[in-house]
């Protein structure tokens, strides 16, 4: 049976937190940033925990990474 590669996709966009968690980063702050509000912009600073609906084809697609 040949090793189970990482997606480097994957890899790029999210990452494993120490418990973990699936962590991504928040959609909606490439551009066209002038119409929204500075605390619109501020809340979609941070990291998010992904859906458990993705999460485990996610760390699959991570491999224990």
């Amino acid at each position: 049976m040949p090793k189970m590669k990482t997606k480097k996709c994957a890899v790029k966009r999210m990452k494993t937190s120490a418990t973990g968690k699936v962590m991504r980063s928040q959609s909606g702050k490439k551009h066209l940033n002038s119409c929204k509000t500075r605390a619109r912009k501020r809340n979609l600073r941070g990291l998010a925990v992904t859906d458990d609906g993705v999460t485990k084809t996610m760390q699959r697609m991570l491999q224990g990474r």
